[in-house]
């Protein structure tokens, strides 16, 4: 993803732009042919990688999905947002960052990846997990931001009802980027229904 203002070294940019024509070509056959009907050795075929080379980026099929490469940039963006900022509108910011990074061709990627994630069986229970994971990293840069553990209530509530309020925002066919914005604006504004 473009989300990086680092610079990296070489190896590090080839491993980088491997992953992400692993993914690039995973994508289109899973559009192309359907997510069950797709296998690693297609991938790795269309990628012009080996089989062995795409266990090295992706521990399987499914991790190619679940695994969120906006995680980590968002999470930076939320630790650099500044300390009087409060938690939600931090949030809101480093969602609005890292999105605005995105190029086109990330930003329709990204919404294949929720497609599937909502629309094929095994991806949707796996999300569980994912979800599980997600919350805790979350409560964790919240917990920072805000001075307490990750594990107080009120900071685990919290991380919830953000991660609710982004999930409630995808619907059959994946939202625009920008909808998880407005998701978190209707929670600043305490979720007015009237």
């Amino acid at each position: 993803m473009s989300t990086s203002t680092e610079p990296m070294g070489l190896r590090e940019r080839k491993k980088r732009r491997t992953r992400e024509l692993i993914r690039e070509h995973a994508m289109r056959l899973f559009t192309e042919q359907g997510y069950a009907q797709t296998t690693v050795d297609q991938i790795a075929a269309a990628a012009e990688i080996s089989p062995s080379t795409f266990f090295r980026y992706f521990p399987s099929k499914e991790q190619l999905i679940l695994i969120d490469d906006l995680d980590a940039p968002m999470l930076a963006a939320i630790a650099a947002q500044p300390p009087d900022v409060p938690p939600l509108t931090a949030c809101r910011r480093a969602f609005q960052e890292v999105l605005s990074a995105l190029t086109p061709a990330e930003i329709e990627a990204e919404r294949t990846r929720q497609r599937l994630l909502f629309s094929v069986p095994e991806l949707r229970s796996a999300m569980l997990g994912e979800l599980t994971r997600s919350l805790g990293i979350l409560a964790d840069a919240i917990g920072a931001r805000v001075g307490r553990p990750a594990d107080d209530f009120e900071v685990r509530v919290f991380a919830g009802v953000l991660a609710g309020a982004v999930l409630g925002a995808v619907g059959e066919d994946p939202p625009e980027l920008a909808t998880f914005v407005e998701a978190i604006d209707f929670l600043e504004r305490g979720m007015p229904l009237g």
